[in-house]
């Protein structure tokens, strides 16, 4: 009798086949796992937007505002504020406060900008003068063309 032909020697079509359906499975597997995980993980990451770049935005006509009031305007992405002063002068600050990023304010009664999350507030230079922000508000520049105010932010 021969002995290489018997049932269980490493050549055995009953192992290859076996072989052959472990690797199918093992693939099957993987193909289902990263169909999970491969949905989730594009739902979780935040999709790449291109900033819109802005130079400069109207924000009204000079009469449009009272002395001594503020209003946010969205220059780009950013929110800016724009302070009428009660000389009649504008200004323009980021509006987001240098503490935590919450949207700051003009108030009126306190005659400063305001950042209702911890009290912080800044003078109307954008300077931080009281509470927990660290530094002052980024300006932007006013310009008035005809009865327009418009702002822009120097490049530079």
């Amino acid at each position: 009798m021969n002995s290489s032909n018997h049932i269980g020697s490493p050549e055995s079509p009953k192992k290859g086949r076996r072989e052959f359906i472990n690797y199918l499975l093992g693939g099957s597997f993987a193909a289902w796992l990263i169909s999970i995980v491969y949905p989730i993980y594009h739902f979780l990451e935040p999709p790449k937007v291109e900033e819109v770049k802005v130079s400069n935005l109207k924000v009204g006509k000079v009469g449009d505002m009272e002395k001594e009031s503020g209003k946010i305007v969205k220059f780009g992405s950013k929110p800016v504020l724009v302070v009428r002063t009660a000389a009649g002068d504008y200004k323009a600050f980021s509006a987001t406060c240098t503490h935590l990023d919450c949207i700051v304010q003009y108030r009126k009664d306190y005659g400063q900008i305001y950042c209702a999350c911890h009290n912080g507030r800044y003078d109307l230079n954008g300077r931080n003068i009281s509470g927990p922000p660290p530094a002052p508000l980024a300006k932007y520049n006013i310009a008035i063309k005809g009865d327009e105010v418009i702002v822009f932010k120097d490049e530079s």
